[in-house]
């Protein structure tokens, strides 16, 4: 009875939907609970007007106001930085601007533009020392504060009767305070273009790449070459900028120099800034993020005071929530990892039968034997997680590397090598197509494609999305093994789409149905997801009908058969199960059978624990990860199998001298030559009984031009 509601709970468990509500800030999914708040303002009696065409429009001007400053204020904090000066600034660029304009009867233009200089003046103060000279963010702009506004009622003291009791009466300066395109007030209209063109910026554009970069880890950036001085000194300058237009705005709507104005503005614009979803810690933000929070801000301000509520009040509110957003922000960045181990891993109930014998004298077809004991080696010591090889039509070794590199290694004796391609990723799964374009599986990146001449080139590295998935998974983790049909469809595998390549112990921890299989169309450059919900999919090899491939479930212990093609489209048949080990690559052979690499071999006490997921989920809790139960990959062997899932022939190396992994192998002109991602060699194994004329891809495209 309790493992049949174990079943249950973890099968109808959504474990998509608590691990994205983790992954996203607090900050971002408290907006929708806001908005909520504000709903009930708008059918609230007292404020049956809050919603109303005036009210939307005043709120529009605000928002485009204080949007301008939270702009500025979204670029400081995403560079790791923070500036309380904007209320400051804001309150001398409208001197400013009244000042020219009233005082001195300057012409709207150069009211602009002098302004503007004015606000990147003030803003450069704190780029020059927060950047160049390097002090503390938050106690140089509180300095600044102070000082700015000091000055700014010393200057109103003397001023203020005279901007007062001028009234200008000029068009242009009324069309920047108050007038509206389409119903659409001229400051929101601005906003929106600046806005867009800040999207394009963080996200297109290489500045905006190196102000994420610096905010995401200052050290590296400054090794990558990234100028980080200059950068954060920029973006200093350009929030005084923005600030200065939203004080233009601001002073062409009122015209007023009072003694208030700014006061309290960096509250504001620090709380929608955070409430919005950008981290404090730096790194991470978005103008859309910026937007919305000034949006929700200015709503529940408005309503708040809609609600005769004192200033007071509305002040305690936007401190109350800028406070709880800090600390949740603070404690997330903090804390993410621990929460994210302790709750998004979500193990299932996995329940594998007793496994065939391996042992010397059981008699199966899996009976251990030494016939790998005088596998030769290639590349001992020079290369590094060769976890597939593969030969070209010339006799060549391809291999890849930890480093992110494709190794080559030149026949007869495969003694001299070299850098075939450099990729920056870790190469799995490798096929040559008939035009001997050699395509790789690179984890965390996806399917390349790399030319005769050693170009590489993206084939893909997205697929279509689950509709049914809270999460987003478009984006290709973990891309494995594949094989290519004869009309030119790329079959691939990817073991998990919840985990980096690093994590996978954490998938095998699950053991759920985190993989699927990917088919992208080298004609159309199309990718979609062909089969969802398998156990670690792995080793992908093209059956003999040319309609069917066989895909390995690792974690499933299995080796199965799905038809892409023909009357059987569609369907999905075991074809082995309950192997001793964890299948890993598939490969064809001489004799129209298929290698099968075993890359370990299961432990009774990981057959059990599989079946315990509450033991599994506490192991992931309180033990460090390399004290947990992982599958035993330090012994592997190859079989042969037929495509009535028969074995016919298994090789192991007892002992481990030469390969205590195998991850792949690949028939060649009569030798199999072995891979091990773990292993720092290639072997060279010599067949009996094999055809010495056998090269795969002249079996199956014939010889090339």
């Amino acid at each position: 009875m309790r493992e049949t509601l174990t079943r249950l709970r973890y099968r109808y468990w959504p474990d998509h939907l608590l691990g994205e509500i983790l992954s996203k800030r607090w900050t971002e999914t408290a907006i929708p609970v806001i908005l909520l708040l504000i709903v009930g303002f708008a059918l609230s009696r007292s404020l049956e007007h809050f919603l109303s065409a005036s009210s939307l429009a005043d709120t529009a001007r605000q928002a485009g106001e204080i949007g301008f400053i939270g702009l500025g204020m979204a670029l400081v904090v995403i560079v790791g930085g923070i500036d309380l000066s904007v209320g400051s600034i804001f309150a001398l660029t409208d001197f400013c601007a009244l000042y020219l304009l009233d005082v001195l009867n300057w012409p709207v233009p150069a009211v602009v533009v002098v302004t503007m200089i004015v606000g990147g003046l003030l803003g450069a103060v704190n780029g020059v020392l927060i950047g160049y000279l390097r002090l503390r963010a938050f106690i140089t702009t509180l300095i600044t504060l102070i000082i700015y506004r000091s000055a700014y009622d010393l200057l109103i003291q003397r001023y203020s009767n005279a901007i007062a009791s001028a009234f200008p009466d000029i068009p242009s300066w009324d069309f920047i305070g108050g007038r509206s395109v389409f119903g659409i007030p001229s400051v929101a209209l601005v906003y929106i273009v600046i806005a867009i063109f800040g999207h394009v910026f963080l996200t297109r554009l290489r500045p905006g790449w190196h102000i994420t970069a610096i905010g995401g880890s200052r050290r590296s950036a400054y090794n990558s070459g990234i100028p980080v001085r200059r950068t954060i000194a920029l973006c200093y300058v350009a929030s005084g900028v923005l600030t200065s237009i939203g004080a233009l705005f601001f002073a062409a709507r009122l015209g007023t120099v009072g003694g208030d104005i700014g006061v309290g503005l960096e509250v504001i614009v620090l709380t929608a800034t955070v409430l919005g979803g950008i981290t404090l810690g730096g790194g991470k933000g978005s103008v859309v993020k910026s937007m919305v929070g000034v949006l929700v801000v200015l709503l529940v301000t408005n309503g708040l005071t809609a609600m005769n509520a004192r200033g007071g009040v509305n002040r305690m509110a936007l401190a109350t929530i800028l406070l709880a957003a800090a600390m949740v922000d603070i404690r997330w960045q903090k804390n993410r990892t621990r929460i994210i181990s302790k709750v998004y891993v979500a193990p299932t109930y996995h329940a594998l039968p007793p496994p065939p014998p391996t042992e010397i004298g059981s008699g199966g077809p899996f009976e251990q034997n030494d016939k790998l004991r005088d596998v030769s080696l290639i590349g001992l010591g020079r290369i590094e997680a060769p976890e597939d090889v593969i030969l070209d039509r010339n006799d060549v070794l391809y291999a890849g590397s930890r480093h992110g590199d494709i190794i080559r290694f030149f026949p007869p004796d495969y003694e001299r090598m070299e850098v075939f391609a450099h990729i920056g990723g870790q190469p799995l799964g490798m096929a040559f197509d008939k035009e001997d374009n050699l395509y790789v599986c690179i984890g965390g990146m996806g399917l390349y494609r790399i030319t005769p001449d050693g170009t590489v080139e993206k084939a893909t590295d997205e697929t279509n999305r689950s509709i049914y998935s809270v999460n987003d998974d478009s984006r290709l983790r973990l891309a494995d093994d594949l094989d290519i049909t004869d009309d030119g469809l790329i079959f691939f595998s990817e073991a998990t789409v919840r985990y980096e390549m690093d994590e996978w112990p954490v998938d095998g921890l699950e053991a759920r149905g985190n993989g699927r299989i990917i088919c992208y169309d080298t004609k159309t450059g199309t990718t979609h997801t062909a089969l969802r919900g398998l156990k670690f999919p792995n080793g992908v090899a093209v059956a003999s009908d040319g309609q069917s491939i066989l895909f390995a479930e690792t974690f499933g212990c299995s080796i199965k058969r799905y038809w892409f093609t023909g009357p059987k489209k569609g369907d999905v048949e075991t074809v082995m199960d309950n192997l001793p080990g964890y299948p890993d690559n598939i490969n064809l052979a001489s004799d129209g059978n298929y290698w099968l690499a075993l890359v370990g071999m299961r432990s009774p006490s990981l057959d059990l624990a599989w079946k315990m997921p509450g033991f599994r989920r506490r192991m992931a809790k309180r033990v460090p990860v390399d004290e947990w139960l992982f599958p035993n990959i330090n012994t592997g062997c190859v079989v042969k199998f037929n495509e009535q899932g028969k074995i016919l022939e298994s090789f192991w190396d007892l002992k481990g001298l030469n390969h205590p992994m195998i991850t792949s192998m690949r028939e060649h002109r009569g030798y199999l030559y072995l891979g091990g991602i773990a292993n720092n060699r290639i072997g060279r194994f010599k067949l009996d009984n094999a055809d010495p004329d056998f090269v795969q891809y002249d079996k199956r495209w014939g010889k090339s031009s």
